[in-house]
């Protein structure tokens, strides 16, 4: 599909009716910085094509970010915050530590920003930007990225261990997770699919290889030809952080192989194949299966979700700053100027 006309007629979905009410987008918009930083794009572009000749796995991290930002207190790019005398890093998080990267690219895209514009991008619009670049550059849709967020003084462990997805974790959890986002089932499907490329380590799903639920058995929703070729990746007593394919079809490419691959049976994670194989979940199994035979369907609705996613309780106007160092507040902010406090 042509990337250019895939999205254009999906900005409207600005104003969505997210957390406990109706959020203000108003002063989110994909021309923000056409004045004040007009190759913004083109920046963050350029820095992620030099990243991915060393690196094939960085797009999946850099949106793996933007995704973590944005479950815990919106889209405010707390999760790239270090720890502080006054901070707890969201990167200690359980469903973080150690895993989430791609801080090193996000600071190069901050420095090369900062001397083109300074003072004038933020973090957490860096992390939407990157999202969107990342899914271009590995063959996915493009879209017209609402910017002009601004960045929180202070970041949330608590939240991130209570709000953000994990790779074990049910389908009916998953949904109610998503809904209270403002994200729907649709949204939560098509979101998933953003494992059509990316690695995950062998810790996210080794409860499936070996004794899964406890039953002494491995998952039965998991292709038994996969499962020998996992558990040769994943011994029982290997190293935990050994990386395999998210999808085993076509690794570094954006498209809609991992819908197929639950299909045969072959999602990688736990909450990968409950999508397909939860058997009162028929909601689910329909969008896979339109996904799996309408790559274009994937696209526009992996778009409209990846808008949504992007507009929760974003930090706008006055609230907030525009980090200097994407890992730790400027020298004058205040905890209050974010609205955000350490608990939820």
């Amino acid at each position: 599909m042509s990337p250019s006309s895939c999205c254009t007629l999906l900005i409207g979905l600005l104003c969505v009716v997210l957390i406990g009410g109706s959020l203000s987008h108003g002063q989110l918009s994909p021309t923000f910085y056409d004045t004040t930083c007009p190759n913004v794009s083109n920046i963050v572009r350029g820095i992620i094509e030099e990243a991915l000749k060393t690196d094939a796995r960085i797009g999946a991290s850099l949106i793996r970010l933007h995704f973590h930002d944005c479950f815990v207190n919106g889209c405010d790019g707390s999760i790239l915050l270090n720890n502080s005398a006054t901070i707890e890093s969201e990167k200690e998080a359980l469903p973080n530590n150690n895993s989430v990267r791609g801080f090193g690219v996000v600071d190069d895209i901050k420095t090369a920003l900062e001397t083109a514009c300074p003072t004038t991008v933020s973090c957490a619009d860096i992390l939407a930007i990157a999202a969107e670049e990342s899914v271009s550059l590995a063959g996915g849709p493009s879209w017209n990225v609402s910017l002009g967020r601004r960045d929180s003084t202070t970041a949330n462990r608590t939240a991130a261990n209570i709000s953000l997805p994990g790779p074990t974790q049910p389908l009916y959890i998953l949904k109610e997770m998503f809904s209270t986002m403002g994200l729907d089932t649709t949204d939560l499907v098509a979101l998933s699919g953003a494992h059509t490329f990316g690695r995950a380590q062998c810790s996210t799903f080794i409860n499936r290889l070996y004794d899964f639920n406890s039953s002494g058995n491995p998952d039965p929703t998991l292709n038994t030809t996969y499962l020998s070729t996992l558990q040769g990746t994943c011994p029982q007593d290997g190293d935990p952080t050994v990386v395999t394919n998210l999808d085993l079809t076509t690794p570094d490419v954006f498209d809609n192989k991992y819908f197929s691959n639950l299909q045969v049976l072959e999602g990688l994670l736990q909450s990968d194949q409950e999508l397909f194989s939860t058997a009162d979940e028929n909601d689910t199994v329909a969008i896979v299966n339109n996904f799996t035979a309408d790559q274009t369907a994937f696209f526009a609705s992996f778009v409209v979700s990846m808008i949504k996613m992007g507009n929760i309780s974003p930090l706008t106007g006055t609230a907030g700053e525009i980090r200097l160092n994407c890992g730790k507040v400027n020298d004058n902010s205040t905890e209050s100027d974010g609205l955000l406090y350490s608990s939820m």
